[in-house]
């Protein structure tokens, strides 16, 4: 048996090799070649042997080493792993404290989530549920290192999700700079990988017809093609309205019945990307397509619903494949339109910079910096709108003829 003067004097061998000491019960002192002593627990389990860790000599004295070598003989007499039940209850302290990375996420999250808008509120948290949680989630958020954090992100690159790669990878830096702020750890490790994420693929502009023949071309072959009604007027009003697919999918009835005689759509702000409050004047043929669609979609939550639970959105894709039925694969797409209204509209106003400015407003663009008023240049932007519907849809069926159209 061991006794703390044999202890205190022990020394690594003179080869400089580590030196194992032996106590009763399969506890051992392990003297390293540094002159560190850590204690051990030698056991077998599952037909293996294994070594548990016990402490540090002196901080775990003899006495509260034999003390930890009996209660892990008393796990094994109940047929338990003593280092599982360690890390178990390693995690169980850990979770409790609140200073795992998840937990750090978790409160980050909470103290950010009423600065974004939309979709990105919930991109956040799930994308780090997704991809960082899994590897780095159950650790306290000081002992996670760089190669902890590489491992994270080339999970989500090795199945090409380079885009992805470098969001989590900033949402996790932004998780470790509030972390060092709460005084939950000392350090960014995840900062330290940026040079070695994978670069972003090229951005590919999204296609578009920008000359008007052959937009309306395309919006009458669209409208022949055997499809859902409400996928054509979706298509109908998104080329009407221009504004970005999500925002159409999500489009609740609650809105559209608030229009009232002037025609104004008011999108609140949680469903706009630049986060603020957002009207449009819709054009009478946008307003005929409402009303085209509401005996079929009416008695819903949504006005564009999914074909096959009313109570979930359209498909991002469902105008994307109707588009690619029509043969405008690669030639045009749902946000398409948006360019396509700037582009013709800019051309018939060439030269009239206050023209440019309004069309700006109309499409909610980020270069409408800072607060203004919703209401800006309303009349404007209403006479414009009509404009671009009336030589869009000229000799064009009414919307309810759409309903009656070819079925898919």
């Amino acid at each position: 048996m061991l006794t703390d003067a044999k202890i205190r004097t022990a020394k690594p061998g003179s080869d400089g090799k580590q030196v194992k000491l032996a106590d009763t019960g399969g506890l051992t002192l392990l003297i390293r070649p540094t002159g560190s002593k850590l204690w051990q627990f030698r056991y077998r389990f599952g037909g293996k042997e294994k070594t548990l860790s016990i402490g540090v000599y002196p901080t775990i004295t003899l006495a509260d080493a034999r003390a930890a070598r009996d209660e892990a003989k008393k796990v094994l007499k109940g047929g338990r792993d003593p280092m599982v039940a360690k890390q178990v209850a390693k995690a169980a302290l850990i979770t409790a404290t609140g200073t795992t990375f998840e937990a750090i996420s978790r409160e980050w999250y909470e103290h950010n989530r009423s600065r974004w808008r939309g979709k990105h509120v919930d991109d956040v948290i799930q994308s780090l549920e997704k991809d960082a949680f899994p590897t780095i989630g159950h650790l306290p958020i000081g002992e996670v290192t760089p190669s902890l954090c590489l491992t994270a992100i080339r999970k989500i690159e090795a199945r090409g999700a380079f885009e992805t790669a470098h969001r989590v990878f900033q949402r996790m830096s932004a998780v470790f700079q509030y972390g060092i702020a709460a005084q939950a750890c000392t350090t960014d490790p995840a900062s330290m990988i940026k040079t070695l994420l994978k670069p972003k693929p090229t951005v590919v502009p999204q296609p578009a017809i920008t000359d008007l023949a052959g937009l309306r071309e395309m919006l009458r072959t669209v409208e022949t093609v055997p499809a859902h009604p409400v996928t054509k007027l979706a298509t109908r009003f998104l080329a009407l309205t221009f504004v970005r697919p999500d925002t159409l999918h999500t489009t609740p009835w609650s809105e559209m019945n608030e229009i009232g005689a002037e025609g104004i759509w008011k999108i609140p702000a949680d469903r706009m990307k630049m986060g603020r409050e957002f009207w449009i004047t819709l054009p009478r043929q946008a307003r005929e397509v409402i009303d085209a669609v509401r005996p079929l979609t009416g008695r819903g939550p949504l006005v564009w619903p999914n074909d096959r639970w009313a109570h979930k959105p359209m498909t991002e894709n469902a105008i994307l494949f109707l588009l690619k039925r029509a043969g405008y694969q690669g030639r045009h797409c749902g946000h398409g339109f948006r360019a396509s209204f700037n582009t013709i509209m800019s051309e018939r106003y060439q030269g009239d910079k206050s023209v440019e400015g309004v069309l700006d407003m109309m499409l909610a663009h980020a270069s409408n910096k800072g607060p203004y008023n919703r209401a800006d240049q309303l009349d404007r932007r209403a006479a414009l709108g009509q404009e671009w519907a009336d030589i869009l849809l000229e000799g064009f069926p009414p919307s309810d003829a759409v309903v009656s159209g070819p079925r898919r």
